[in-house]
């Protein structure tokens, strides 16, 4: 369990003076409390170490390991807000399943086990041998290529349902282009983005 440290007074920089001087590479969240009639201001602040937070995702993986009964290394790396984490097997088609399918569900299980870091803000990435990134550039490649025949042919293009990491993306690239924009429509797992000329 990752130990959510607390700590209470009334100025706040004293408080995260003493935040990172016990705690050294922490995620801090301050909030201020609320206070009687005549009394001063208050503070809270609420912290985890990054320490705890890699351990508590390495016992993830090695119990994911155990259950899946396949050998699982990591490589975690935090940038910011952040917490990017690479899975590599010897059979890293299991790990990723079809069309990232158990990839998918490997990443919601981990966000969902860790709901103690969502105040805090944090993203938590998971990918299996670059599996998404290459996957994101034939995305992007694919995106650009239809963008450029819709200026061309000024007919609209639907494209095939996408989870909605994918559909950001797809927005993002959309918007490079102008006079196109891209509009997403349905529910959630069909939920698909059409690619058209600005009204």
């Amino acid at each position: 369990m990752i130990t959510l440290h607390k700590y209470e007074g009334k100025n706040i920089e004293s408080l995260k003076e003493q935040c990172n001087n016990e705690l050294k590479d922490a995620y801090i969240v301050s909030k201020e409390l609320e206070s009687g009639l005549f009394k001063g201001k208050k503070y809270q602040l609420e912290a985890i170490t990054k320490e705890e937070i890699i351990n508590e995702l390495k016992k993830f993986i090695k119990e994911l390991s155990k259950n899946m009964n396949l050998e699982i290394n990591s490589e975690i790396r935090i940038e910011e807000n952040n917490i990017n984490i690479i899975l590599v097997s010897d059979n890293n088609n299991i790990l990723i399943g079809k069309d990232g399918k158990t990839l998918n569900a490997i990443q919601l299980v981990l966000r969902q086990s860790f709901k103690e870091l969502n105040q805090f803000n944090l993203r938590i990435i998971v990918d299996v041998s670059n599996y998404k990134a290459k996957k994101l550039k034939n995305l992007e490649y694919e995106v650009k290529k239809i963008c450029k025949e819709v200026l061309k042919t000024k007919v609209e293009v639907k494209l095939d349902p996408m989870n909605s990491y994918e559909r950001r993306q797809v927005h993002a690239i959309v918007a490079e282009f102008e006079g196109l924009e891209s509009v997403s429509y349905g529910e959630t797992p069909n939920r698909y983005t059409v690619i058209k000329i600005k009204d």
